[in-house]
C-alpha cells in the first residue's frame, strides 16, 4: 500500500482533477440485441440483464454470443471501454458496470451504455462507479418507480476523480488483489453458509412435517383474508415518501424472514383516500409472479405492496410464523404450480392461491414449532448475527479501502483571470 501513497506524493500531491464524466470520456447507446439472438458461439455479446447476474467488475469473455449479422446491426464497445446497465428493479443495481478488457469489439444491448474514456483506465472507472461516492452523486439522477432509470444526460453530470495513469493503474493492480483475496473470503464463508443452510431446511421440515402429531387441513383462504396489492402511478408524487414501506419482490430475498430496511415508502393519506390495504404484523407475503415467486416473508412494519403479491392477512386462530415457515418450505412447489397455467409467465393468481391446502396442527404446537425453527433460522439467516454478519463485515472491510483509495482531494480551480 505503501507505493500508491508514494505515487500520489511524487505525482498529485495537492489533489486531482474531478471532472464530468462527459468530460472525461463519450458514451454511446447500446441497441437491440435480443434473447433469442442468443448463441453458444459466434461474436461475443453484453446483455445488460446479465452484467447483474453473470459479470464482475471487469471481464475479457462473454456469457453469450450472436450471429456477424445481429453484430453488424448492433452498438461495439471496444477494448478499454466500460459497458453500464441503465435500468433495474432497485437503486443499488442500477448503473452497474462492467470494463471490457478483452481483445476484440463486444455488441452491446439496449438498457445500457457505452462508455470510451480518455485518460482513464477502464478498470479504474469500474471501480469508481462501484464507489459509495458514485453511490451518492447517482442518487441525483435516478427515475421512475417500478423500473429505476438513469439516462445518458444525468449520467454525463456526474463527476469522476482523475488522477494520473501511474496511480490509477496501481490502485487497480491493489483492488484486482483485494477483490480477488475478499471473493476467496466470501466463497468459503457462503460455502459453509450453504452447507447450514441446508441443515436449517432438514431441520424445518422436519419439525413441519412430522408425521407424529395431529393435523387438519385448511385453504389457505381459510386462515384469512387474502388480497394483491397494486402500485401508484410513477405521475402520482404525492403517493411516494411517506410513512408506509412499499414492498415489491425485489424487497424479498428467498429464506429471508423479514422484509428488506431498504424497501421504499408511500404516503399514508394517499393510500387511506384510495382505500388501498394496508398490511401489519398479521400478515405474510408471497410473490405470485415471474421467477421471483414463491419467496414468503413476514411485514415487522405497516406497509403496503404491489400487484405482483399474494397478502394473507392471518386470523388469530393460526399463527402467523408457522404458515411462513410452511410456505418457504413450499417454494418449489409454489413455483410448479405457476408455471403450470400454461401462461409464458409463471403466475400464481390469487384464485388458485386461496385453494392450496395446508396441513396444520393444533395452534399451540404450531407456536412451539415456529419458535423451534425461528431459533435456529436466527444463526443461519439473520444478519445480525452467525456467518451472514461475518459475509457483511468483510463486504464492508473491502468497500472501506476501495472508498478510501478512490477519494481524492480535488485539486484547486484556479481564480478566474481579470479581463484589462
Amino acid at each position: 500500500m505503501s507505493k500508491i501513497f508514494e505515487l500520489i506524493e511524487e505525482l498529485c500531491p495537492d489533489g486531482v482533477k474531478h471532472v464530468a464524466m462527459s468530460d472525461a470520456g463519450t458514451f454511446s447507446r447500446g441497441s437491440g440485441i435480443q434473447k433469442k439472438d442468443f448463441l453458444a458461439e459466434g461474436f461475443p455479446a453484453i446483455h445488460y440483464g446479465q452484467i447483474f447476474t453473470l459479470y464482475g467488475l471487469w471481464a475479457k469473455e462473454t456469457f453469450v454470443f450472436v450471429s456477424d449479422a445481429v453484430a453488424e446491426k448492433s452498438r461495439l464497445a471496444c477494448p478499454g471501454d466500460v459497458v453500464i446497465a441503465t435500468t433495474s428493479e432497485n437503486d443499488q443495481d442500477l448503473a452497474k458496470a462492467v470494463a471490457w478488457v478483452g481483445e476484440s469489439p463486444v455488441a452491446v444491448s439496449s438498457d445500457a451504455m457505452i462508455y470510451s474514456p480518455k485518460n482513464l483506465d477502464a478498470k479504474f472507472v469500474s471501480y469508481f462507479l462501484n464507489s459509495t461516492d458514485f453511490q451518492i452523486q447517482k442518487g441525483k439522477f435516478i427515475t421512475g418507480t417500478k423500473v429505476r432509470r438513469i439516462s445518458l444526460q444525468g449520467f454525463s453530470k456526474i463527476k469522476i476523480p482523475v488522477p494520473p495513469l501511474e496511480v490509477q493503474e496501481e490502485i487497480v493492480r491493489i483492488l484486482d488483489k483485494f477483490t480477488l483475496l475478499e471473493a476467496e473470503l466470501e466463497a468459503e464463508l457462503e460455502a459453509e453458509l450453504e452447507a447450514r443452510t441446508k441443515q436449517y431446511a432438514f431441520y424445518r421440515d422436519s419439525l413441519l412435517f412430522n408425521e407424529g402429531h395431529e393435523y387438519n387441513y385448511y385453504s389457505l383462504s381459510d386462515l384469512g383474508i387474502i388480497s394483491t396489492g397494486k402500485t401508484p402511478p410513477s405521475k402520482e408524487t404525492s403517493a411516494w415518501n411517506g410513512e408506509l414501506k412499499f414492498v415489491t419482490p425485489s424487497d424479498i430475498s428467498n429464506g429471508q424472514k423479514f422484509i428488506s430496511e431498504s424497501a421504499r415508502s408511500v404516503n399514508f393519506n394517499w393510500v387511506k383516500n384510495r382505500r388501498w390495504k394496508i398490511y401489519g404484523n398479521d400478515s405474510v407475503f408471497v410473490t405470485c409472479i415471474g421467477a421471483d415467486m414463491g419467496k414468503s416473508v413476514l411485514p415487522n412494519c405497516k406497509c403496503v405492496v404491489n400487484q405482483q403479491i399474494n397478502a394473507i392477512q392471518v386470523s388469530r386462530e393460526f399463527s402467523r410464523e408457522y404458515i411462513f415457515y410452511w410456505l418457504s418450505s413450499k417454494r418449489d412447489y409454489l413455483l410448479k404450480l405457476g408455471q403450470s397455467n400454461g401462461s409464458t409467465m409463471p403466475i400464481l393468481n390469487k384464485s388458485n392461491f386461496s385453494k392450496i391446502e395446508i396441513r396444520l396442527p393444533a395452534l399451540n404446537r404450531q407456536i412451539e414449532i415456529a419458535e423451534k425453527i425461528s431459533k435456529f433460522d436466527a444463526l443461519v439467516n439473520d444478519i445480525s448475527s452467525g456467518l451472514p454478519a461475518e459475509i457483511a463485515a468483510r463486504r464492508k472491510q473491502y468497500e472501506y479501502y476501495r472508498d478510501k483509495l478512490l477519494a481524492f482531494k480535488e485539486l484547486p480551480q484556479p481564480a478566474p483571470q481579470e479581463q484589462p
